[in-house]
């Protein structure tokens, strides 16, 4: 799949852009505050429904306007979807396929398909585990937007549980929550262990080509004892622990038992990532992980855009050598940079320029 048309009105920097795509590599070269990353950001929340960089839609829309838009014609090689989605401050987005209305902007999940590495990414190595779970979570989206579905209904069960506890409610007024919660946290569960059984060889090998000097892993911790891909059993550890820990619970206002409180661990030999590794192995794990998720896609026959935003500075010459192959192999790949000289002399593609909130081709 290919973007052959992105249009912008009113979003972030640019109060009109329409911008025809080819296939191959396209290269937004600009200064920092031009806006190379809102276009970046603009194709991603059609893939995420939700920004990267910020929390609320009022960011993202041009100062002084109701609402933003994004527009985008898709390609497929039997057909083409026009998506447009209208972002709002103040009430619900409204989405459109082929000019038709949706019920839930949730409808447009799975038309576009994105792999995005920046900077940022950097994040899910060193940060919270908040990131870790965001970048599986994302990566169980992509393969089967069905499940952003488990993962929003999971997350309301998990809000609604807390509220409760935080008002000290009653056994049966919990009940029909601690059920949600251990259903569709049990699913939820079984689906990131099932990815990562597929993840984990392609990321092992990846690492292992950008790094060969010691081994990496990445292993699931888990609030539940023994957790597996049974998603069945999984709920029933849940219940039996939101059960057990109920008193504690209730002191708190929080729910401590789930896969909202559940991590990836990412080893580097003997010892964990986070705290012990170099800069530069923090950084061969990030990319491994984003490298090793674009080629998961490409196992199960699906071809999603990816987009490198302003990568190319922070890497040496080999870690960058080894992301431009990834460019190159790619249906469609978008980068920006703010010195064109960051950019391997091997990637060829369109140069636009980007400047003031306006794209020119060069």
């Amino acid at each position: 799949m290919l973007i052959t048309n992105l249009a912008l009105t009113n979003y972030r920097s640019y109060s009109s852009l329409d911008l025809t795509l080819n296939n191959g590599i396209s290269i937004f070269i600009g200064k920092n505050g031009e806006g190379k990353t809102n276009i970046a950001e603009s194709i991603l929340y059609l893939t995420f429904l939700n920004s990267h960089r910020t929390t609320g839609n009022t960011p993202l829309i041009k100062l002084g306007n109701p609402a933003a838009y994004i527009r985008a014609k898709v390609k497929y090689p039997e057909r083409e979807i026009l998506v447009e989605l209208e972002i709002n401050n103040e009430k619900a987005n409204r989405a459109k396929v082929n000019q038709n209305s949706v019920r839930s902007q949730k409808e447009i999940f799975g038309i576009v398909q994105t792999i995005y590495f920046s900077p940022e990414d950097l994040d899910i190595v060193r940060g919270d585990p908040s990131e870790r779970r965001r970048f599986i979570d994302q990566l169980l989206t992509l393969r089967s937007p069905r499940v952003a579905a488990v993962i929003s209904d999971y997350e309301r069960a998990v809000k609604q549980r807390n509220s409760l506890l935080k008002t000290r409610a009653s056994i049966d007024a919990l009940a029909p929550w601690d059920k949600q919660v251990a259903d569709f946290g049990g699913q939820l569960i079984a689906l990131r262990l099932t990815a990562l059984a597929e993840l984990k060889p392609i990321f092992n090998g990846v690492y292992q080509d950008i790094s060969p000097t010691k081994a990496a892993e990445i292993i699931y911790k888990s609030t539940v004892e023994s957790a597996s891909v049974n998603a069945n059993e999984n709920s029933e550890k849940i219940m039996e622990k939101l059960i057990s820990n109920r008193v504690l619970e209730i002191e708190r206002g929080l729910t401590l038992t789930g896969p909202h409180r559940d991590d990836l661990i990412l080893m580097l030999g003997e010892h964990q990532v986070k705290g012990y590794a170099s800069h530069g192995e923090s950084w061969s794990i990030a990319l491994s992980l984003k490298l090793a998720t674009y080629k998961l896609l490409k196992n199960d026959g699906l071809s999603p855009i990816l987009i490198l935003d302003d990568v190319f500075s922070e890497l040496d010459e080999e870690r960058r050598e080894r992301l431009a192959e990834i460019a190159q192999s790619a249906e469609q790949t978008l980068i920006t940079v703010a010195v064109e000289n960051d950019l391997p002399k091997s990637i060829t593609g369109d140069r636009y320029l980007v400047k003031a909130g306006s794209v020119s081709k060069i």
